[in-house]
């Protein structure tokens, strides 16, 4: 299991100070088989202990995937919503986006994952007459993505998806896709408050900034990880789907 930052494009989400004890690399990779991270995806080069070849891991990092979760799950929104008057946003891929076949298909699964919410909007690939709002798919370097938060009533009108996610399953890039698009209409982050619980690493709080960090009735308060496509980060094995505290802060939003 890799996890993958959504907020930096570089993908590292598990980052810390070298390990130098032997000892120490066995307690993390001890620690990292019981978190449930297969053992053939450990790798220690240079005295470091990464997961997915490309995130390292600390030792405290990886005591802290043992710790109890949360059951609870959780959703926050943008003081700025998607109106009313939006009924039809048509996402546009470019042509450098179509040309990469893994997220040309999780973009229309993704497209798939807000049309199967009876939401106030549909959304369609490609320019219509009768489009309400826009969104530009682009791609940019890395594996993760970005977006934007709306304003004036619009959705935010760009996705970045990084080019590396085409290494990854349709089910990953579905995942990806479906949280940059939940920014456009106004989504933060679930785990906004404590990046840790879905990237792992020292405690980090995005703060509500000038964007706000709204609770949406009927989800808990709290987050765990591998509970929303709105977690901070991600892992190699996502499905791509809605979780039930999604499917809620969806239906009460829109």
């Amino acid at each position: 299991m890799r996890k993958l930052s959504m907020a930096l494009l570089a993908g590292v989400a598990l980052v810390g100070c070298g390990v130098d004890s032997q000892d120490e690399n066995q307690e993390i990779i001890a620690n990292l088989v019981k978190a449930g991270f297969p053992a053939d995806d450990i790798l220690v080069s240079d005295g470091d202990v990464y997961v997915g070849r490309d995130a390292h891991v600390t030792l405290a990092a990886s005591q802290e995937m043992l710790q109890p979760g949360k059951e609870s799950l959780e959703q926050y929104r943008t003081t700025n919503l998607v109106g009313s008057g939006v009924t039809k946003i048509c996402v546009i891929p470019t042509s450098q986006f179509n040309g990469y076949s893994t997220l040309s298909a999780g973009l229309d699964l993704a497209i798939a994952n807000y049309n199967s919410q009876n939401l106030q909007f549909t959304m369609v690939r490609g320019s219509a007459s009768d489009c309400s709002a826009t969104i530009s798919a682009r791609t940019t370097s890395g594996t993760g993505g970005s977006a934007g938060f709306p304003t004036g009533g619009k959705p935010y009108g760009t996705i970045n998806i990084g080019t590396g996610l085409q290494s990854y399953s349709t089910d990953v890039s579905e995942h990806v896709i479906t949280h940059e698009l939940g920014h456009c209409i106004g989504f933060r982050h679930s785990d906004y408050y404590d990046r840790s619980i879905s990237c792992g690493g020292a405690v980090s709080n995005e703060g509500a900034s000038n964007v706000g960090a709204i609770h949406i009735p009927g989800t808990p308060t709290t987050a765990s990880k591998g509970s929303s496509i709105m977690n901070s980060c991600f892992s190699a094995s996502e499905s791509g789907e809605w979780s039930s505290s999604d499917r809620t802060a969806l239906s009460y939003l829109y």
